[in-house]
């Protein structure tokens, strides 16, 4: 497993605005068509290089980790670091669900690259982001874990702003 595999990334993403998509059956990827496909809207006011990395089918593909959940992207700047979970569920679940995915995707990456790794980057964002339903309140209980545990922002919403 290896986060940073070049056969697992595309961009850099340099576009104001771009999407990120999920089509279940296949990794995510980034489209800058604009659209209905999009799970979730990045917003890159300065135009920064972003570089997608899919997770979920890539850097750990099926059948691997078997147990174990993974979120479906990384993005990542110089910088930055932006772990996304992209839903397209109406029902009930999904919020816990895409938490779960994004809290076994941080260990991933520690157990994997370290933690040292994961110091190199501030901010450090994790992203739930669901379709049907755009921007939900996250609890502040969450929040306080997620940043005490893991020095990870949580939120849970359908648009990434890249700082």
């Amino acid at each position: 497993m290896n986060f940073l595999d070049a056969g697992c990334q595309s961009g850099p993403f340099m576009e104001l605005e771009f999407g990120l998509c999920d089509d279940q059956n296949t990794q995510a990827y980034v489209d800058v068509s604009g659209g209905k496909k999009w799970s979730a809207t990045v917003k890159n006011p300065n135009q920064k290089a972003v570089t997608f990395t899919a997770i979920d089918k890539c850097v750990i593909k099926d059948g691997e980790e078997e147990g174990r959940g993974r979120c479906d992207c990384m993005l990542t700047t110089e910088k930055a670091l932006y772990l996304v979970e992209l839903k397209d569920w109406r029902r009930g679940g999904w919020k816990s669900h895409a938490c779960d995915q994004l809290e076994s995707t941080i260990h991933f990456l520690a157990e994997t690259h370290g933690e040292q790794f994961l110091e190199n980057f501030s901010p450090k964002k994790a992203y739930a982001c669901n379709r049907k339903s755009p921007f939900v309140e996250i609890d502040n209980q969450l929040k306080k874990r997620f940043s005490r545990l893991y020095q990870f922002r949580i939120d849970i919403q359908g648009t990434i702003k890249i700082e």
